[in-house]
């Protein structure tokens, strides 16, 4: 299998030419790496070398043979070295144990072939840690892929993989996703496992999954690996019908909201606003009654929220940790973040939370009108290296995440309040850059996001970067 026949496939379509005995796993995964180590020459999205071998994984699972990436934060892999894109974790520390969701991942079959690289922390709305260097943009490389699941946004864009673990906690899935012209999906709050070692990730602010090329994809693969892990603290409702049977599915006439203003003053990019106002446009033309509305959003609230549990979250983490790390070698923000979190109470907690349940109230209020919100996933075009500046230490915590939060203020609510969002590559730049537009649907509704997503994904069909990159 030659590099530009395997980049023309997604996961779903090569495990079809697999199973169907036209080409062997062997030869994919052959394919696979030669892309890889060309992709990451030109893009920077891998933290270590390519595992060799594979990491294991099951012969009879339903992705058998697709290969596949881990993010640089988990899930964990058992004798995997992490680094949380820290040079403060030195050699990495190695996991003891996989997660839950690598278990899943490892029983659908996916192939584990590399880890790949996310800001400091995942604190960043860019990927260019001062460990690894930047994640680069495949339709334009001076410009970022996103964070924090940067790594895994370039190399899958490149073609090199079909899709790739990410998480998500503050628009991590979805940010680059829009950078790199990919599907990502965040799922709701409980959807997917985040045990044994943790009860709740971000005190329940983060959610992960993958990035993909296409929505069948995104479909699919949440039906191999979505369900409560034994002990969970949240359990999303079970779907009704497989996810992957939503995609094809003629939807039912719904409600949509349609808002290109974000909760903040943030100024949003012409191109940017008319993305999402022409993917309401399609939704019209398909029967969806739209309408301008939007929910009530205290913005305050959300950063008082996500700021204080993500910190206080990281601050426990590193205290566990086999050896403090030396905060010489921590990026300027990393820096600010230790010692708020040394700083935090009990009390704060309790406040953060409280902002939490108000934002979360108003917003399931607005979903009790409408069946989908469309928004723009971010307020501008993906930005050039060094604009989202998180190692200047002129930054208070406070002011670096507010400056983020202007680049792109339309997904962190969702995080707060625990609801599915997906962002899809429907709009391009007159500069050839691509545009996501941000579906947002009521707690547990992954199925409703998924089937409007295939409709979309018919009606204008995005062009993918490895279309070109390896001809």
């Amino acid at each position: 299998m030659h590099i530009h026949e395997y980049t023309r496939y997604d996961a779903v379509g090569l495990r079809n030419l697999i199973k169907s005995g036209e080409v062997t796993a062997a030869e994919v995964e052959t394919a696979a790496r030669e892309a890889l180590a060309a992709a990451d020459e030109r893009v920077n999205g891998l933290a270590l070398p390519l595992f060799t071998p594979a990491l294991g994984h099951a012969e009879d699972g339903p992705f058998a043979g697709v290969p596949f990436l881990i993010k640089d934060i988990g899930p964990m892999a058992a004798g995997v070295p992490f680094f949380m894109g820290s040079r403060a974790l030195g050699p990495g520390v190695p996991a003891a144990h996989d997660s839950d969701l690598m278990r899943r991942f490892r029983a659908a079959g996916l192939v584990t072939l590399g880890l790949t690289t996310m800001p400091e922390l995942g604190l960043c709305f860019a990927t260019e840690p001062v460990r690894f260097g930047p994640a680069r943009n495949p339709w334009d490389l001076d410009r970022g892929a996103g964070g924090s699941s940067g790594g895994a946004a370039a190399l899958v864009a490149a073609g090199a993989v079909p899709l790739a673990h990410a998480s998500d906690g503050a628009g991590s899935i979805r940010i680059p996703a829009a950078c790199c012209g990919l599907v990502g999906l965040k799922p709701s709050r409980g959807r997917l496992p985040c045990g044994p070692d943790l009860g709740e990730s971000a005190l329940g602010m983060a959610d992960a999954f993958a990035l993909t090329r296409t929505v069948r994809d995104t479909a699919h693969l949440l039906d191999a690996v979505q369900g409560p892990g034994v002990g969970e603290k949240y359990t999303a409702p079970p779907p009704a019908r497989p996810y992957a049977e939503e995609p094809t599915r003629e939807p039912r006439r719904l409600r949509v909201a349609i808002t290109t203003k974000p909760w903040s003053d943030a100024p949003v990019n012409p191109e940017v606003a008319a993305a999402a106002e022409h993917a309401a446009r399609l939704l019209q033309q398909q029967g969806h009654h739209v309408e301008e509305a939007s929910p009530v959003v205290d913005w305050d609230a959300v950063i008082h929220a996500l700021v204080v549990t993500q910190t206080a979250f990281l601050g426990a983490i590193f205290q566990r940790a086999p050896r403090p790390p030396d905060p010489a070698l921590l990026e300027g923000v990393s820096r600010r973040v230790l010692e708020q979190a040394a700083r935090l109470s009990a009390l704060d907690l309790l406040a953060a939370f409280d902002a939490q349940n108000r934002v979360t109230r108003s917003v399931a209020a607005f979903f009790t009108r409408y069946d989908l919100l469309v928004s723009p996933t971010m307020a501008q075009l993906p930005a050039p290296h060094g604009t989202i500046r998180y190692d200047d230490p002129s930054h208070t915590l406070e002011t670096f995440v507010r400056s983020m939060f202007d680049y792109a203020p339309f997904t962190p609510p969702f995080n707060v309040t625990g609801q599915p969002a997906i962002s899809l590559p429907l709009g391009r730049s007159t500069g050839g850059l691509p545009i996501g537009v941000q579906l947002v649907a009521a707690y547990g509704r992954e199925d409703l996001l998924l089937g409007i997503a295939g409709r979309l994904e018919q009606a204008a069909p995005w062009r993918r970067h490895a279309d070109t990159l390896f001809r």
